[in-house]
């Protein structure tokens, strides 16, 4: 049974940006630990049941690494080296 504190509620509240009364905080626990408790049945149940993942699996063709040129599409990037794409960096180090 997944236990939820009033602090976590208000934590959660404040990421999302969201106001919360006082008088829905107790509701709001109860609703979140009843989901919580939900999804952690069903984890068990896919855990038990094993079932093989059809994801990732093509079933039309093989999987083989094909030797392309390039060069074509490269020439079109406004930044390229050694065979590769540059782009701007999204994450801070």
């Amino acid at each position: 049974m997944a236990k939820i504190t009033r602090e976590e509620i208000l934590k959660l509240a404040k990421a999302s940006r969201i106001h919360i009364h006082e008088h829905e905080i107790e509701e709001l626990i109860e609703q979140l630990k009843a989901v919580l408790d939900y999804a952690e049945c069903v984890s068990k149940i896919a855990d038990d049941a094993q079932i093989a993942s059809a994801k990732n699996i093509n079933v039309f063709r093989p999987d083989a690494a094909i030797a392309s040129n390039s060069g074509p599409i490269l020439a079109q990037a406004p930044h390229a080296e050694d065979n590769f794409f540059v782009v701007l960096p999204i994450l801070d180090k």
